[in-house]
C-alpha cells in the first residue's frame, strides 16, 4: 500500500490546527522562517527566474490564459533548513550554484559542518548538487537520508554519475530507508512519506511538533498556478506522469482534508502556506 495512503487513514481523523509563523528575515533575504510547534523553519531560496508553462504536459491554451497572469509568473527553487531538539536538518540542498544555500544558512547562524543531516527528497541535480562544490562535501558531519527506491534507480537502474560521484563524498553517512516495509521515522519528530512519479522514489517530508505539522513536498508541483488548480497536469520532468498526477491529487487532499500546512521547492516565497478544497481542484494559500 502507498505509504500516503497508511498516513492518511492514521491522520485523517485529525484536524490540525495550523501552526503561528514568525518572520525574521525579509523576501529581499530569501528566507522566511517559521515555528511548528517549538520547532523553527526556515525555507531558503536559492534562486528566482521567470517561469515557462511550456514544461506542463498537455496544458491546453484556454487553462493556461485562465491561470497564467499576461505578465507571467515566477518560478523559484527552494531548500528548507530544519532547526528541532538541538538538531540542524537540511530537507535538499539545491543545486550548489554560487554557495547560495551555504550562504543563507550562515546568514541564519549554521555554520555547514553544523548541519547533522540532510534528507534527500529525490536524486534531481536542483535538489543534491549542493550537498558538494568542487568535490567537496559542504556538510562534512552530515547524515544523507533519501530513500532506498530512489537511491536504486539513479545509481544503478538509469545511473546518473553526478549523484553517484556525490554520495560516495559521503560514504558511510549515506543511509537509506524502506517505505514498503513498517512505518519509517528518520526521526521521532519527522518522517518521510513515498510519493512516486516524478521520480520512482520522490519521497516527502513531514515535520511534527506537538500538535502542529509541516509536510514538506519537493518537486509535487513545478508550476504551482496550474497545478493546484488542475492536479492532472504533469510536467515534463515527471518520469511518469500519470502516477504522478495520481500521487499530486492524494497528497493535496490529504493536506487539505488534515489541515496540514505544506512547504514546496519550487513555490514562489513564502514557499510555504495551507491548501483548500477548490471545486474539483485545489487552491493555494501562502503565509
Amino acid at each position: 500500500m502507498n505509504k500516503l495512503i497508511i498516513i492518511g487513514l492514521i491522520a485523517g481523523v485529525i484536524a490540525i490546527t495550523a501552526c503561528a509563523t514568525t518572520a525574521s528575515y525579509t523576501k529581499d533575504d530569501g528566507i522566511f522562517m517559521q515555528k511548528v510547534g517549538k520547532f523553527e523553519v526556515y525555507m531558503l531560496v536559492e534562486a528566482e527566474r521567470d517561469g515557462s508553462a511550456a514544461i506542463l504536459v498537455g496544458a491546453s491554451d484556454e487553462v493556461l490564459s485562465r491561470h497564467i497572469p499576461a505578465e507571467g509568473f515566477r518560478h523559484t527553487a527552494n531548500a528548507f533548513l530544519v532547526k528541532a531538539n538541538g538538531m540542524n536538518v537540511l530537507i535538499d540542498a539545491g543545486t550548489g550554484a554560487n554557495g547560495t544555500i551555504v550562504d543563507k544558512l550562515k546568514k541564519i547562524g549554521v555554520e555547514p559542518e553544523n548541519i547533522d543531516a540532510v534528507l534527500i527528497t529525490h536524486l534531481h541535480g536542483d535538489h543534491f548538487g549542493g550537498l558538494q562544490r568542487d568535490g567537496e562535501a559542504n556538510f562534512p558531519n552530515a547524515k544523507i537520508f533519501l530513500n532506498e527506491r530512489e537511491l536504486e534507480y539513479f545509481t544503478v537502474t538509469n545511473p546518473n554519475q553526478a549523484a553517484v560521484d556525490t554520495l560516495a563524498l559521503y560514504e558511510s553517512n549515506v543511509e537509506t530507508f524502506n517505505l514498503e516495509s513498517d512505518m519509517v521515522h528518520i526521526y521521532p519528530w519527522i518522517f518521510p512519506i513515498g510519493a512516486y512519479g516524478h521520480t520512482p522514489g520522490h519521497t516527502l517530508y513531514q515535520i511534527e511538533s506537538g500538535n502542529d505539522k509541516l509536510l514538506i513536498i519537493g518537486d509535487l508541483l513545478h508550476v504551482a498556478l496550474v497545478q493546484f488548480a488542475i492536479p492532472e497536469i504533469s510536467a515534463t520532468f515527471d518520469i511518469d506522469p500519470q502516477e504522478a498526477a495520481a500521487t499530486r491529487r492524494q497528497v493535496l487532499n490529504y493536506a487539505a482534508s488534515n489541515n496540514i500546512p505544506i512547504g514546496g521547492m519550487h513555490i514562489v516565497y513564502p514557499g510555504t502556506g495551507e491548501v483548500e478544497i477548490d471545486g474539483d481542484g485545489f487552491k493555494f494559500a501562502p503565509r
